[in-house]
C-alpha cells in the first residue's frame, strides 16, 4: 500500500492550516495548497509532514499540478477544499449597486475554485486501489451564510450555497469510483476572516452561539474532517459545525 496522502487548500491559516496540521499527524504526508508563493513568507502551517504548493484554486494548471504534486508522494486519499475569498457589501449601497466584479470574484474562488479543486482530485483519486471498500475522501467548505446570509453578504452566500448544493450531487456522480464528498458549514470560527472586529464585535457574535457561546476553533473544524475521513457512512452530506447558531436578521 503507497504512503497515504492529503491535500488541502487554503493550507496556510485559518480552517486549512489547522486541518494540515491535523492530517499531518495522523500519518499523511498533507500537500498545502495555497496561492501566495510559498518564500515569500514563512511556513504558519506548523507541522512537519506539510509540503507547501503554490497553485491558484481557479487555474486548471496550477491545480493540476499541485495534484500531481500530492500523486507523486504517494496515494491521495483525503482532499480538503478550505481556500475561500470573505466579501460584503449589500445590493443597493450608499456608492450605488452591488460591484459585479466583486461579486464575480467570491463565486470564482469560493464556488468555481472548489469545483476545479473537485474535479482534479477526483480523476486523480479514482486510479487508487480500493481500500476498505473506497478510495478516497473530499471535504468541501460551505458555510452557514449558505442557509443563514446576513444583511451585506449577498456574494459570500451565494457563493457557499452553490458549495452546499455541490455536496450530493458530487456524492452520487463519485459513488461508482467509491469516492465520497461531504461539505462542512462552520459558523463563527477564530479566522483571519475575524480579525479585524473589535473585542465588542466578538462578545456579541458569541452571544447569538447557543451552546458553547463562543466562535468555534479551527481545530474543531480539522478534528471534523479527520473523522469524515475516517467515517465511511458519512457521504452526500453537508455538516452545520455551528453550536446550533442560527444566524438572525440584522438590518
Amino acid at each position: 500500500m503507497r504512503h497515504p496522502v492529503a491535500l488541502v487548500t487554503g493550507a496556510t491559516s485559518g480552517l486549512g492550516a489547522a486541518t494540515a496540521r491535523a492530517l499531518a499527524v495522523r500519518g499523511y504526508t498533507v500537500v498545502g495548497v495555497d496561492r501566495d508563493d510559498p518564500s515569500a513568507e514563512p511556513d504558519r502551517t506548523g507541522a512537519e509532514g506539510i509540503v507547501r504548493v503554490a497553485a491558484d484554486v481557479t487555474d486548471e494548471d496550477q491545480m493540476a499540478a499541485a495534484v500531481r504534486a500530492a500523486t507523486e508522494r504517494g496515494s491521495l486519499r483525503v482532499v480538503v477544499c478550505c481556500a475561500g475569498i470573505s466579501a460584503s457589501g449589500r445590493i443597493l449601497g450608499r456608492r450605488g449597486p452591488h460591484p459585479l466584479e466583486r461579486f464575480r470574484a467570491a463565486v470564482e474562488v469560493n464556488l468555481v475554485g472548489t469545483f476545479n479543486t473537485l474535479r482534479l482530485a477526483a480523476e486523480a483519486m479514482a486510479e487508487n486501489p480500493l481500500e476498505d471498500g473506497e478510495r478516497g475522501a473530499i471535504v468541501l467548505t460551505s458555510s452557514v451564510t449558505a442557509y443563514d446570509g446576513q444583511v451585506g453578504q449577498i456574494a459570500y452566500a451565494a457563493s457557499k450555497a452553490g458549495v452546499a448544493g455541490m455536496a450530493l450531487p458530487a456524492a452520487r456522480d463519485l459513488g461508482q469510483a467509491k469516492i465520497r464528498v461531504v461539505a462542512i458549514a462552520p459558523g463563527t470560527f477564530e479566522t483571519p476572516m475575524l480579525a479585524g472586529l473589535t473585542e465588542q464585535a466578538l462578545e456579541a457574535l458569541a452571544a447569538q452561539i447557543p451552546h458553547p457561546s463562543r466562535p468555534g476553533a479551527p481545530e474543531e473544524f480539522a478534528a471534523l474532517v479527520c473523522h469524515i475521513a475516517e467515517n465511511k457512512m458519512l457521504n452526500g452530506e453537508v455538516i452545520r459545525l455551528d453550536g446550533a447558531l442560527r444566524m438572525p436578521y440584522l438590518p
